[in-house]
């Protein structure tokens, strides 16, 4: 009699491992189909965004045991969807520039109202040391009119119509952060109507 109930306690005690072994194992396929979805979902995400370098320049800062070499990038950003920045980034190696001028361009991003011909709104003039960018709306067609530095920030922008001019220094920095400073002044005529308080008849007339 006292055979009997040892069995049946060791048969129950042997099936309730197995029954925790399979659900670990479900719960595992489930979070590894989360994270499949996850990462899809953060490729997705960067691949709307598109990178171009500029310009890769070697660098040295002078320490006490003489000088110390490493290379600065400067990497533009955007989504050709109105949004756009650009970032500068120091490291040892090439990669490690780019990496760091990419993270630093997508802290400084800025919004581009665009018209739908893929243009801006209105002209508008930038300013950034000695680099003096003037950018002004072009029709259906004309193409990005521009050069250096500004035709590459223009361009992953999203703006496919527009004329722009490089007045004074020539350096890719400066002209670029110019472009940037332009483009972030540039407003619709709602918004300008709307914070003059007046209508759009009285904006246009």
């Amino acid at each position: 009699m006292t055979d009997t109930p040892t069995k049946k306690e060791s048969q129950i005690t042997d099936n309730v491992p197995s029954v925790n072994k399979s659900e670990q194992k479900k719960n595992n396929r489930t979070d590894r189909k989360r994270g499949r979805r996850g990462d899809s979902k953060n490729q997705e995400r960067d691949s709307d965004w598109q990178e171009r370098v500029i310009q890769i320049r070697r660098v040295s800062k002078t320490v006490k045991g003489g000088k110390k070499m490493s290379f600065r990038a400067i990497v533009v950003v955007g989504n050709e969807k109105g949004q756009v920045g650009v970032g500068v980034g120091k490291a040892g190696d090439v990669i490690g520039a780019v990496r760091k001028g990419v993270s630093d361009g997508k802290k400084n991003l800025v919004r581009v109202p665009l018209t739908p011909n893929n243009s801006i709104p209105t002209l508008s003039n930038g300013r950034d040391g000695a680099a003096n960018v003037l950018i002004r709306p072009a029709a259906p067609g004309t193409g990005v009119i521009a050069g250096g530095s500004i035709r590459t920030v223009l361009e992953l922008a999203g703006i496919k119509n527009v004329l722009a001019k490089r007045l004074g220094s020539k350096t890719p920095l400066n002209n670029a952060r110019a472009a940037m400073v332009a483009l972030s002044q540039l407003r619709t005529h709602k918004s300008a109507s709307r914070e003059r308080g007046i209508s759009l008849e009285q904006l246009y007339s």
